[in-house]
């Protein structure tokens, strides 16, 4: 389809289609642009007349920068694109990695994405064949607990693709819990009178067989509610894969995102199988992610909505949040203490457990703490492993939220 279609006002040349491949650019790279984005940014550059690099940089960057940690994506990304090609081929020379990247340097990973973005359709040029060198295999082995233990945040684009995979890969737990119903079995130690009665008369009376009743098991459903604000951007969404996955097994599974506002997004994960379009179609109905973060009034809002909906049968809530309340109020500590008493188990998965000098010292996360059955950390494939443990055997775990509590207060 050509541009015109879309919009006959559309400057004419190849400044259009730049601006829409540099805009898909930046959103392979990490940000969020969508295709509004890019007709806006098409109406921008044409509404300035592009008088000055200087202002054509400024248009851009008002239309695409939503998040401040996005202002040196976009400005590296502006300044590598918008040259001549042969210039763009020695940046990207100088920019080659020669050397292990620290895993707490945001700035170069975000480099990285960026890189990968911008040239991921440029076909690579033919080197001359090099000698094949056989490699031990037990580095394999190493490379492999390496990207386990990488974090989500540090991650490229390709590496994200490939955690996807390894999650789709991990056995997903079906932990079974006794219910108060009672189903017939075929032995134990409580004895079903009514069966037996019914076992006699089809008999003709004669007999009165032993019959014997069990409580009945289920697996029970799991919520979960993820923080989409803009430091928990990245964790929720591979933690939103993780759950279509899990919606996958036949497991119940109830997904809300929050930062400012909760939205149910269910029934977009359960939609289709491929996990992308999926992800895709949830995104759509979010209107707040990367914003703000208002966890009290959230809790609040999902405890007076749904939570007799959903968290019937002895659900298992997941949150997910680093606790970083922007206004923390004596609701926050009252609604999160209604959620743990309708919940079988509250598991709070926090990315900030991460750092080994992790202290409880935010209002917020203290305020928190004292309401949570389990406290662990989110932040790389070897810890929804653990999850999926813990899970599985039903039993508590995960960082002394106690211990947590009296270091701080003393």
């Amino acid at each position: 389809m050509d541009r015109h279609s879309l919009d006959p006002s559309l400057p004419q040349g190849h400044l259009a289609e730049n601006i829409l491949y540099f805009g898909r650019a930046l959103r392979k790279a990490g940000m969020n642009v969508g295709p509004g984005a890019m007709l806006d940014a098409v109406a921008a550059a044409e509404a300035i007349q592009i008088g000055h690099r200087e202002e054509f940089r400024a248009a851009l960057r008002a239309v695409f920068v939503k998040r401040r940690q996005d202002g040196e994506i976009f400005e590296q990304a502006f300044t590598l694109f918008w040259r001549r090609r042969s210039l763009i081929e020695k940046m990207m020379a100088s920019m080659m990695p020669v050397a292990p990247v620290d895993p707490n340097s945001k700035r170069e990973e975000a480099l990285r994405r960026l890189t990968e973005a911008l040239f991921a359709d440029k076909k690579p040029e033919k080197e001359p064949e090099k000698q094949q060198v056989d490699l031990d295999s037990r580095l394999t082995v190493s490379d492999v607990e390496v990207f386990r233990a990488k974090d989500f945040e540090q991650m490229s684009v390709e590496e994200i693709k490939r955690a996807k995979a390894e999650i789709a890969k991990l056995r997903m737990p079906l932990h079974r819990v006794k219910t108060r119903r009672f189903t017939p079995a075929t032995a134990g130690y409580r004895v079903d009178p009514r069966a037996m009665m019914r076992a006699s008369l089809r008999a003709g009376g004669d007999a009165l067989p032993l019959k014997f009743r069990a409580r009945a098991e289920k697996v029970p459903p799991l919520v979960a509610l993820c923080d989409i604000s803009g430091s928990m951007s990245q964790y929720s969404r591979i933690f939103l894969h993780f759950l279509h996955v899990m919606a996958q097994t036949g497991r119940r599974v109830h997904a809300f995102t929050f930062a400012t506002d909760l939205t149910n997004v269910t029934r977009a994960l359960k939609s289709t199988k491929d996990p992308d379009i999926a992800l895709k179609a949830a995104s759509t109905t979010v209107r707040d992610w990367d914003g703000g973060t208002r966890i009290g009034q959230t809790l609040e809002r999902f405890n007076k909505r749904w939570a007799r909906r959903v968290l019937s049968g002895g659900a298992i809530v997941l949150l997910i949040t680093d606790g970083l309340e922007r206004e923390v109020t004596p609701d926050l500590a009252r609604e999160l203490s209604r959620l743990q008493r309708s919940a079988r188990r509250l598991i709070w998965l926090n990315p900030l457990l991460r750092f080994d000098g992790f202290q409880a010292r935010a209002a917020g996360i203290r305020a928190m703490l004292p309401h949570v059955d389990e406290f662990r950390t989110l932040h790389n494939l070897s810890s929804i492993a653990d999850l999926c443990a813990a899970l599985a055997e039903g039993g508590e775990g995960g960082v002394d939220r106690h211990a947590l509590l009296k270091e701080v207060s003393t």
